[in-house]
């Protein structure tokens, strides 16, 4: 194995350089011990007293010496080659040291001139640490150099390798925390090695960092063999250089010992796949660094008689308290140990010697463009959806796959970026699954490991990225949009539940970062749906859950949007109009079974422009009042819809249906609500002030009362949806199971619909007879019956073209 311990460096430091980095390091870990204990006197002019000390101690102290000193050293390695490097530190709560480093390189004062680089400004700075009105103490969107937070665990890595994505120049520094690298996302996001071409793509550097301890638990990655780890790093692929001590003049020359070889097999792997005739990039073992470090380093040894550094108890506030003097005086006496008067001038400013180990300008980690990707980012070209529209001579009279017409616009989109390398597609091995298979006519599936005979599109160079991991799926997506580019997850709708927690957090990130005036706009990012509950039939009711529109719609109205378009051509309509936007989070929920199609493309423009819409074509309400609103939002509520209007129209041809459906879910909600959400009149306007509206909806029936609850109409609102009912049947017995099929939609007009006679009992008595017969058929010949599966919307009843209301 390769370690480089402290003893056994060949000294690449001269003596100069030795003293300057210490001294930067020793900066580094005051201004950070600062922001997590003082409000004032932040250069100790005066004896510390506790007037001068936070009343509410927050932050977290044990990761960020190391931090520090990743920081630093990478630096030294910036200006000494000229490299382009992205710095992500995955540990969390590290912030403290973060921005630390991002004030001595001056960024931080450039983008907050209040928190100026002098003595005012680093009390500001100290002040505002996990502070109310303040920064929190994750490496936040208000931190210069940041695209992770680092707040919740396990992304990092996976971030990394997505910023690398197409960016052939950029070296992405990844700090990996070890008890981080404990979850299931970083643990499997070791093998995005085998997805990063070195042709095309930057490279990635992970430092792992060793301190030993969570909260108050070891770390397993700390507690194994050194050969287990050591056969643990090369098994996925790569080349570890291990650095080890806790001597920080010895531990500098060892780092930097570590990062000039890292530095150099980086660059060696580059030259060898870019040179003509160079081994094959799938032979290469790319180098990462492992950093075993005492946790805490340089805080007080023991508090309180109990051993402090190097333990568990400096994970998070060293010194947990301050009430009595002997607990200021310890403080003071820990601060006073980095010696900031040698550190520091009489105004407070960084001397020189040390300011000028920094980079300058962009070549700051904290100023690269890639970390503030808006500033980057280039519009896609795209081609005109219009040219994939589906043939629609009249509603319901020709079938096709949605998401298959889907994959030709996609496709060509691939192309017309090819030249640029800005657009990708995620997600789990569900590409061709998902009907997506034409994006594989432009591209090829990202593949940098070993390749056999009978492999399907694997290419080192390609653009689609499949990894049965939605996690890294996530990671590499998040990654991507906030370095500055564009792109799509494609996921059954069941498992996207799997990145919840990652969810929250871009979501999170996108809101905050509208509040920093420097943060420039980024890409959406855009979620396909599909495989989705209403036709998982044959995979069961594992694979049966609409319930992620929920947990979206959970999230600000700014941030969030929910598309449900019932056709081929409203998707392609939707997903131009997603792939354009930026800022926000679009869920769109498809169907890729072949399907009827409703609309043509100027009426699909025309409907999903507005969001929703009477379908006038399917309605006969037009001299009047609407004895019953029907309204549908998903594929398969909108056919069932469209069934019992059918039905009703045979049976009781006197009743006034009104035809409502709903593509931007958030329409629903009021204006004051969201963005695109009805204004009262309109909403009243079209579903009535009055009448029942017999609502079919994709997901669970509670998220259409949440939505509509403070309409003037919402007591006559009846949504019939999923309800967790499931198995492996047919299709229409899905629907029939959870109450969405046409025959219980028909029972819930003639119970909410006053005054429809003696025809109702009959009416009613065939339903129960239809249900009935229904179940006999399914468990007798195992498909859905005749007229369920031949039904079409009668063609003598209007035209496509006839536009939405």
């Amino acid at each position: 194995m390769d370690i480089i311990s402290p003893s056994d460096t060949d000294a690449p430091l001269t003596a100069e350089q030795l003293d300057l980095m210490q001294g930067w390091w020793r900066a580094a870990n005051y201004l950070a011990v600062g922001q997590i204990y003082l409000l004032d006197n932040p250069l100790l002019r005066e004896p510390l007293t506790r007037a001068h000390v936070k009343p509410r101690l927050l932050g977290h102290f044990g990761t960020t010496p190391g931090l520090n000193f990743i920081y630093l050293h990478l630096n030294r390695v910036i200006k000494a080659y000229g490299l382009d490097i992205l710095f992500i530190a995955g540990p969390g709560h590290g912030a403290p040291g973060v921005v630390a480093c991002t004030w001595l390189e001056g960024t931080y004062s450039e983008l907050y001139p209040d928190i100026s680089r002098d003595e005012e400004g680093m009390r500001r700075l100290f002040r505002q640490f996990s502070f109310p009105g303040g920064i929190p103490s994750h490496a936040a969107p208000e931190t210069p150099g940041s695209i992770h937070e680092g707040g919740e665990l396990g992304y990092s890595l996976s971030h990394a390798y997505g910023a690398a994505l197409d960016n052939p120049e950029l070296i992405v520094a990844c700090v990996v925390g070890d008890g981080e690298a404990e979850t299931g996302a970083l643990a499997t996001s070791w093998h995005c090695n085998k997805f990063l071409n070195p042709v095309t793509d930057g490279a990635v550097l992970p430092i792992l960092h060793l301190n030993g301890w969570k909260i108050a638990n070891p770390t397993v990655l700390a507690r194994i063999p050194h050969e287990a780890l050591d056969d643990l790093l090369r098994g996925y692929g790569y080349a570890p250089i291990f650095v080890e001590g806790d001597d920080p003049m010895k531990m500098h020359q060892a780092m930097a010992a570590a990062m000039d070889a890292a530095i150099a097999a980086i660059e060696a792997i580059r030259h060898a796949a870019r040179g003509e005739g160079g081994p094959t990039s799938t032979a290469a073992a790319w180098p990462m660094i492992v950093l075993r470090s005492p946790k805490g380093w340089t805080c007080p040894e023991f508090v309180d008689g109990l051993r402090t550094e190097g333990t568990w108890r400096s994970h998070q506030v060293p010194i947990p308290e301050t009430t009595t003097p002997a607990h200021v005086a310890l403080l003071e006496q820990w601060m006073r140990s980095y010696r900031p008067e040698e550190l520091f001038d009489a105004d407070g400013r960084l001397r020189p010697q040390f300011a000028s180990l920094a980079p300058a300008g962009r070549a700051r980690m904290s100023a690269n463009p890639h970390a503030n990707g808006g500033v980057i980012r280039r519009p896609l070209r795209m081609p005109d959806f219009r040219e994939y529209a589906v043939a629609v001579p009249a509603p319901g009279q020709v079938e096709a796959e949605a998401t298959r017409v889907l994959g030709g616009f996609l496709r060509d989109i691939l192309r017309a970026n090819e030249s640029t390398r800005n657009f990708r597609i995620v997600g789990p091995d569900e590409t061709a699954s998902n009907r997506l298979g034409a994006v594989l006519e432009a591209t090829d599936r990202a593949w940098d490991a070993e390749t056999r005979d009978g492999d399907d599109h694997l290419a080192p160079d390609g653009r689609v990225m499949e990894m049965l991991s939605e996690h890294t799926c996530q990671g590499w997506l998040e990654g991507y949009l906030l370095t500055g580019r564009h792109g799509l997850f494609s996921c059954y709708e069941a498992f996207i539940h799997i990145i919840d927690s990652m969810f929250n957090q871009h979501a999170k990130w996108l809101k905050t970062s509208r509040a920093v005036p420097w943060r420039q706009p980024i890409a959406s990012l855009n979620y396909l749906l599909t495989s989705h509950v209403w036709r998982q039939d044959h995979n069961g009711f594992s694979h049966q859950d609409p319930g992620f529109i929920d947990h979206v719609a959970n999230k600000k109205a700014d941030t969030v949007r929910v598309y449900l378009p019932p056709d081929a051509n409203t998707l392609l309509w939707v997903a131009d109009h997603c792939l354009r936007s930026w800022d926000r989070i679009n869920v769109i929920v498809a169907g890729k079974q072949p399907e009827a199609q409703w609309l043509d493309m100027d009426a699909a423009i025309a409907h999903c422009s507005q969001g929703v819409g009477i379908w006038g074509w399917a309605s006969n309400d037009r001299d009047g009042e609407p004895d019953v609103v029907m309204a549908c939002a998903g594929d398969v509520p909108t056919l069932e819809t469209l069934a019992a209007v059918d039905l009703l129209r045979r049976q009781m041809p006197e009743l006034k249906v009104r035809v409502v459906n709903v593509v931007d879910l958030m329409t629903l909600q009021p204006k004051s609500a969201h963005p695109h959400g009805l204004s009262d009149a309109d909403f009243d306007t079209m579903f009535t002030t009055d009448k029942p509206v017999i609502f079919a909806y994709h997901g669970y029936p509670w998220l259409i009362h949440r939505l509509v609850y403070r309409r003037a109409n919402h007591d006559n609102f009846h949504v019939r949806g999923y309800q967790e009912e499931g198995s492996t049947t047919t299709p229409f017995d899905m629907v029939v199971r959870n109450r969405l099929d046409r025959f219980h939609l028909v029972g819930d007009v003639i119970s909410f619909v006053p005054g429809l006679g003696a025809r109702a009992a009959y009416a009613k008595q065939a339903i129960r007879d239809k249900l009935v017969q229904h179940e006999q058929y399914i468990t007798r010949h195992g498909i859905d019956m005749p007229e369920i599966l031949d039904w079409r919307w009668p063609a003598d009843e209007v035209s496509a073209g006839e536009p939405s209301s």
